[in-house]
């Protein structure tokens, strides 16, 4: 077991990384301090390993089980309600310890209604996909979806602990796998040019889930997020960096339907519009470009936007993004592999040939 630690002062927590952790009865013991647990997971991940998480808690917690239906679709205020209904319903007071176990979805509507509960209580991840593991879980980022915006109703909130047992990746679909390793390879654009080779040469064994290989590209993703998050927790800079490609994939989800695309296949596409902008203003050569597009298709990924989207609509739902201040739209750009930056004076026709390139090249 590998164990990083995310710095923010008194908030500051443990990230452990292994196999077989939820098999471990005192790792995740260790973190609840209170008699009361909700744990939090959806119909796909539970069966799997609710009873696994419940024996590691040990006999003495009074439990609460809310299983939630699977889907990005259901990050809703909705659904949020129906978490607060049950733990009134069950008397759980401030010293309850929320427990998120499942992907991205379950992790950030966990960790909203972890907050907002009693104004706040202690929550704990438990992500079982690569793209939870890698990223929603490590930073405070909590938030439910609007029909209008993606993650626009939310909070920064920090968890406890986050436990990463690499042995749940074994039970990933390949999709869901491919559209992790999106997230992973961001790390690797943004922030570290030799980690981006890395997994150039070894995406075979990751796609094959070889373990040691997985374990390494978690640690060296969650470490560098664990960095920039200690550097700027709220994202009011450098944070913003982890958002490659987010603004053009937030567009993608939002306009086909939430769970028609998911997020890490969203992001893959959006990334690749990002190094296309990055190229045409000529700070990183078109045979980066083209060497991502092929690590894309390697992994089964979209390289090309919706073609029932084109440039006007990205456009007007890019208006809309978090990420717009005082109007006007931030983006992340590649100075060059491993080194990104965040520029806010991209012009509309930049964006509408960029856009347009890539919906006439669909």
């Amino acid at each position: 077991m590998h164990t990083l630690h995310v710095d923010l002062g008194d908030r500051g927590y443990p990230v452990y990384i292994g196999r077989d952790l939820l098999a471990d009865m005192s790792l995740l013991a260790q973190h609840v301090t209170g008699s009361q647990v909700v744990i939090v997971s959806n119909e796909t991940v539970a069966p799997l390993y609710l009873e696994k998480v419940k024996a590691a808690l040990g006999p003495r917690k009074l439990v609460t089980e809310i299983i939630l239906p699977d889907g990005e679709q259901y990050k809703t205020l909705e659904t949020l309600s129906t978490i607060f209904d049950r733990v009134m319903v069950d008397k759980h007071d401030r010293t309850t310890t929320f427990v998120a176990v499942g992907g991205g979805v379950v992790g950030d509507i966990t960790g909203f209604a972890a907050a907002c509960y009693q104004r706040g209580v202690n929550f704990i991840q438990i992500p079982t996909t690569l793209l939870a593991q890698v990223d929603s879980s490590v930073g405070g980022k909590t938030a439910v979806n609007h029909p209008l915006g993606k993650n626009m109703i939310g909070a920064f909130y920090q968890p406890r602990a986050v436990l990463i047992d690499i042995s749940t990746l074994q039970t990933l679909p390949p999709r869901e796998l491919s559209a992790g390793l999106a997230e992973v390879i961001k790390y690797g654009l943004i922030s570290d040019e030799p980690f981006y080779r890395w997994l150039q040469q070894h995406m075979a064994q990751l796609l094959a889930k070889e373990e040691a290989i997985l374990a390494e590209a978690i640690e060296r993703s969650c470490s560098i997020k664990a960095r920039v998050v200690a550097l700027d927790e709220r994202e009011g800079g450098i944070r913003a960096i982890l958002n490659l490609g987010h603004t053009f994939g937030h567009a993608i989800e939002t306009g086909q339907g939430y769970g028609q695309w998911l997020h890490g296949e969203a992001v893959a596409t959006g990334m690749l519009l990002a190094l296309e902008l990055s190229a045409s203003r000529g700070w990183i050569a078109t045979s980066e470009v083209d060497g991502y597009r092929d690590l894309l298709l390697r992994m089964n990924l979209p390289v090309h936007i919706p073609q029932d989207m084109d440039a006007e609509a990205f456009l007007a739902l890019m208006s809309r993004d978090k990420k717009v201040i005082d109007g006007q739209l931030r983006l992340v750009l590649v100075k060059s592999i491993g080194d990104a930056c965040i520029v806010d004076d991209a012009t509309e026709r930049e964006l509408c040939d960029v856009l347009q390139r890539a919906a006439s090249s669909a």
